[in-house]
């Protein structure tokens, strides 16, 4: 009963997979990121007829998955407290 109360009154085995769900979240974040950001770019590449848009592409999207790292794993610790 007091295990419910600690994982949001969840029970022990959904509360695992929301666990889970969480680490897998980490690790496709960057790689996700960097592939989107790099198809855009390319892209982008293409239709400006440019080379540099692809590594822009790149940069942003490892930031925006590092982002994403941070606020899941933010809220993984605040709710394991």
């Amino acid at each position: 009963m007091a295990d419910e109360k600690k994982q949001g009154g969840m029970g022990g085995g959904l509360g695992d997979l929301v666990k889970a769900e969480s680490m897998i979240q980490l690790a496709i974040a960057l790689p996700a990121g960097c592939l989107i950001g790099w198809l855009l770019g390319h892209w982008a590449d293409q239709h400006f007829h440019q080379k540099w848009i692809g590594i822009a592409g790149i940069v942003l999207g490892a930031v925006g998955g590092f982002i994403q790292i941070f606020t899941t794993a933010s809220r993984f610790l605040k709710r394991g407290e």
